[in-house]
């Protein structure tokens, strides 16, 4: 795993977070962990083919997901995490990784992106007990969305 793969993605974060939900956020300490799926959070996998190949993982408590889908929707509230919130939710992270796939590209790194997966994490072990590269960006008031690079 290298370091400078992620950087793309904290940029391309905080870029469309602001754009979309109006979020400016903050970037926590880089870390080498465990990935391990906790309930109640929610999960969006995205494979990378090309130059780069594995997956990046975005993880965000559930409540923090509910209130970025409401800021994406001008201030619509939602209650839970429903079909319309798992769709936003997902396409942010698509939107992330297409912007970051530009980055990518702009040096000299050619990658594309498979689109995004939904995880339940009470039902899924894809990728139970790998490692990853994480960063988090931190939301005041929102919470914190975990940038997850498993890539060789």
């Amino acid at each position: 795993m290298k370091a400078e793969y992620i950087n793309p993605f904290l940029e391309s974060a905080r870029f469309v977070l602001e754009q979309v939900a109006n979020v400016r956020p903050t970037t926590g300490q880089l870390t080498i962990k465990d990935i391990k799926l906790t309930d109640h959070y929610i999960w969006i996998q995205i494979g990378m083919t090309g130059h780069m190949q594995g997956e990046i993982v975005f993880g965000l408590a559930e409540s923090a997901a509910l209130k970025v889908v409401s800021a994406m929707m001008g201030g619509f509230v939602l209650d839970e995490m429903n079909e319309i919130g798992q769709s936003a939710i997902s396409e942010l992270s698509n939107m992330i990784s297409g912007n970051a796939s530009t980055l990518l590209y702009n040096q000299g790194v050619k990658v594309d992106i498979t689109p995004p997966v939904l995880i339940v994490s009470e039902h899924s072990h894809s990728f139970h007990g790998k490692q990853a590269l994480t960063v988090p960006l931190i939301m005041d008031g929102i919470g914190e969305l975990d940038i997850q690079v498993l890539i060789s």
